[in-house]
């Protein structure tokens, strides 16, 4: 029979497989978010907490349980930004012939040209051009040179125009 796990233990194997890649950019907010968190946030959640626990009977004090809830909300985003923070790896941009984690793309299809930025799972946004490394497309492309075509399970074809 095997034991159950505690929850930190499964937390903490998933963040290990968990892709960590960060830009610097994305770095700075969030210590720019934990800095707001540290030094607004958390002394105005201890302030309401305070101040709500002085209304009296605790067990019926909705506006008290509310202000707990809120410091504990924040506590845990403060924990969760230093825990991804601890485990980050900078996207260094490096000036290379090949495709890179931070290499910029631009890419040519029949029909269209489109521009990429090969970036972390935890920053993609393909609207805005930004696709993951481990994505099908950003996979294919890692380690490709100028000029080299790309076909993807999809069918898909393309060719590298540029690599920034």
């Amino acid at each position: 029979m095997q034991l159950p796990k505690r929850k930190s233990e499964i937390t903490r194997r998933l963040k290990q497989t968990e892709d960590n890649y960060l830009t610097p950019a994305k770095i700075q907010n969030l210590k720019k978010q934990l800095i707001d968190l540290e030094i607004n946030q958390r002394p105005a959640a201890i302030k309401e907490v305070q101040r709500t626990q002085e209304m009296g009977d605790l067990s019926e004090n909705a506006a008290y349980q509310e202000a707990k809830f809120r410091l504990r909300r924040i506590n845990g985003k403060i924990t969760a930004i230093e825990e991804q923070l601890k485990v980050a790896i900078p996207i260094q941009t490096q000036n290379s012939d090949t495709v890179q984690i931070g290499s910029t793309i631009v890419l040519k299809s029949e029909d269209q040209e489109r521009t990429y930025q090969i970036v972390g799972s935890q920053e993609t946004n393909p609207a805005q051009g930004r696709i993951s490394h481990s994505s099908p497309l950003g996979a294919a492309l890692l380690g490709h040179r100028v000029r080299d075509n790309i076909s993807l399970p999809s069918g898909q074809k393309f060719i590298i125009k540029a690599i920034q």
